[in-house]
């Protein structure tokens, strides 16, 4: 689980619940109409702009964002080093043992499984990028879904204010019911604020940087699995994936190889 999320949900959720109690009472805040319009209305705009089936995948997405576990490309960059040595010394068809008895990334047991049976370079380099373009498309989907939720709920927010305030001024003779009424009315704008800034948004962004990594991992292994295809000095094969790394995962990768 993203402890980072989950402790960034619960923390803004508890400080507009703190302000509320602290400042009125929590039932002044709830009023079911606003939220059917909020909620309704965004699902509702949802379903007019995306799909059937990718509105429905909606909870496997948000899944996504709060159990998805990070890829740490230090774990790729190692094994693939550790893959090369054996290349190198004992040529590259006896790396299909040694995927058949290790535990390995599917996308590089796929790259280096085509290297072995002896395709082109440049079909292996394009068929892995297309596979990296096609979970690039499909993870922008999810993002987008989250992103038009943003834009959605406080629009019709706006509209539910809208409408509290029309039906207000068609009661403008009973002057101790304004108060009230306004209030109602400008519940929609919370609940349109608060579901797109507490949670669609932050959610799309949680998604696109989970994208980046992911993507940033397998375009790393493909420069890996297309060194150890070359034929390239284990040395080698590990300064060019280096470049994806940071100062801090390149010493862990040195720390890993030496021990």
């Amino acid at each position: 689980m993203d402890i980072a999320t989950v402790i960034g949900i619960v923390l803004g959720t508890g400080l507009v619940l703190v302000s509320i109690l602290m400042n009125s009472g929590l039932g002044a805040f709830i009023d079911v109409a606003s939220i059917a319009v909020v909620c309704g209305g965004t699902v509702a705009a949802s379903l007019i702009s995306f799909p059937l089936g990718q509105v429905m995948k909606v909870v496997t997405v948000v899944r996504k964002a709060f159990f998805t576990k990070p890829v740490d490309p230090v774990d790729s960059v190692v094994a693939l080093v550790k893959l090369a040595e054996v290349a190198r010394r004992d040529g590259i068809l006896s790396l299909e043992s040694q995927l058949a008895e290790g535990d390995y990334d599917p996308f590089m047991t796929q790259g280096l499984r085509m290297a072995i049976d002896g395709q082109d370079p440049s079909v292996i380099e394009a068929a892995l990028e297309q596979e990296v373009e096609t979970i690039a498309d499909r993870h922008a989907s999810g993002k987008a879904l989250f992103d038009n939720m943003g834009k959605y709920a406080p629009a019709f927010g706006m509209i539910g204010t809208l409408i509290g305030l029309v039906v207000m001024l068609q009661n403008m003779s009973d002057a101790a019911s304004l108060g009230p009424a306004m209030a109602v009315a400008l519940l929609t704008t919370f609940y349109g604020s608060l579901i797109a800034n507490l949670f669609a948004l932050p959610i799309a962004d949680k998604l696109a940087l989970r994208s980046e990594q992911e993507i940033s991992s397998k375009l790393l292994i493909i420069r890996g699995v297309m060194s150890i295809q070359a034929g390239d000095n284990p040395r080698v094969v590990q300064q060019k994936m280096l470049a994806f790394l940071d100062a801090k995962q390149r010493a862990r990768v040195q720390a890993l190889i030496e021990s």
